[in-house]
């Protein structure tokens, strides 16, 4: 079986109207890249429109052991490059990641690829994760029965509350939180700044850089307990098969 995952970062690199910067979170792609690596995957990037994606300056914290082995393996200083979403066939991936930083809250919602080949991952037994404000990436996905993909499961992402205490609640376009719970999704939470990871179904996804290292190793769970679970399926079909010759 394949063993290949998409990681997703933004693009966007202005903080609404206040003149910062922002962009890709360092931690958010690290620590979710270097579990999927030890458990075989190939990994590709990916970003709504291609190209160099910025990083978040702040954070680059290469005291860190995964960020630092991330930041030499890809020479990383301001930019990552990434394939275009326009140009991603969902087929070819078992998994679909999306990293935070609040860029995302720009340019994931509204894009018509991601929410392509992030449903058809999914419908094609694929696994979809997201941390802390990756989530953005999901509350315009619906699936082919026409519900949105969060509705009616467990989910976490940056809380409204930490939004709050960062003073950005005024900045994003929307309270992501607030949103999830609008598309019909159960949104479970810890304290601002816990680790927390919620799994529902073929959903993984974490509330804060916090979890992103806690998540990372839930989606390689999920993976191989879903791995098998088809195993098992296969096994039972050639038993039945096998007892009707």
């Amino acid at each position: 079986m394949n063993k290949n995952a998409l990681i997703v970062v933004t693009n966007h690199s202005e903080l609404g109207n206040t003149g910062d910067k922002t962009g890709w979170y360092l931690a958010e792609v690290s620590h979710v890249y270097w579990p999927l690596i030890n458990a075989g995957f190939k990994i590709e990037f990916a970003s709504p429109q291609g190209g160099n994606a910025p990083v978040e300056k702040d954070s680059i914290k290469i005291d860190d052991p995964e960020n630092k082995s991330f930041v030499e393996k890809f020479n990383l200083k301001e930019h990552l490059p990434t394939k275009s979403m326009s140009d991603i066939d969902p087929t070819n991936y078992q998994v679909i990641y999306f990293a935070g930083g609040h860029g995302t809250m720009w340019d994931f919602p509204d894009n018509r690829d991601i929410q392509r080949v992030t449903a058809a991952i999914y419908e094609n037994g694929g696994i979809v994760g997201a941390v802390c404000h990756g989530p953005s990436a999901l509350v315009n996905v619906k699936l082919s029965d026409g519900k949105y993909l969060v509705q009616d499961k467990k989910i976490n992402s940056f809380s409204d509350a930490e939004e709050r205490e960062v003073k950005k609640d005024h900045i994003v376009p929307f309270l992501l939180e607030t949103r999830l719970r609008e598309r019909g999704a159960f949104y479970e939470s810890a304290p601002n700044w816990g680790d927390k990871v919620v799994t529902s179904e073929r959903l993984v996804t974490g509330q804060n850089p916090q979890s992103a290292s806690s998540l990372g190793k839930a989606i390689v769970r999920c993976y191989e307990e879903l791995k098998v679970s088809t195993s098992s399926k296969d096994s039972a079909q050639d038993n039945t098969t096998s007892s009707s010759l």
